[in-house]
């Protein structure tokens, strides 16, 4: 009886080793089948190839984005859309600027002053309580970077 038992295996562990068998088997056969494709190729070869196509195609994009850019770039500096949103950003900041500089005189800030720039030339409109006062408005306004000229609309008030 001890004979029997030793010389016989469970029919379980006969299973789980034939199906770990047949999987080792399947794993060799589709890494073959993997290795080599019906051009002659291997793996490696297909990764690099698609590596290479990539790049390729990377590069060209960035040559074609490039080309786009200059001839957006180009576009804009011939049109005159690009020249009025150009003027239009330095007159904004020329208006801003000399409203700051009025802004900070003594006797200027506490009155209403219009400022208006268009193709840098400053429109100074409002009451000055002053003529001195409305001559300095228009030397604060000249001295701002960008002012072509100013036109001095201020009305003083006597008071």
């Amino acid at each position: 009886m001890i004979e029997q038992q030793t010389t016989q295996r469970p029919q379980g562990q006969w299973i789980v080793r034939s199906a770990g068998a047949l999987s080792a088997v399947a794993l060799i056969m589709g890494l073959v089948g993997c290795n080599r494709a019906d051009d002659g190729s291997t793996v490696g070869q297909k990764v690099d190839s698609a590596i290479d196509r990539t790049e390729q195609a990377a590069r060209n994009a960035k040559n074609e984005a490039k080309d786009k850019m200059a001839s957006a770039e180009s576009s804009m500096k011939n049109s005159d859309t690009g020249n009025k949103v150009a003027g239009a950003v330095d007159d904004m900041t020329i208006t801003a600027s000399v409203s700051a500089s009025l802004a900070k005189d003594p006797d200027l800030s506490a009155i209403k002053i219009d400022v208006d720039t268009k193709g840098g030339v400053v429109t100074l409109t409002g009451p000055a309580p002053t003529a001195m006062a409305k001559e300095r408005a228009t030397a604060l306004a000249q001295n701002v970077k960008g002012v072509a000229s100013v036109n001095n609309q201020l009305e003083v008030k006597a008071g």
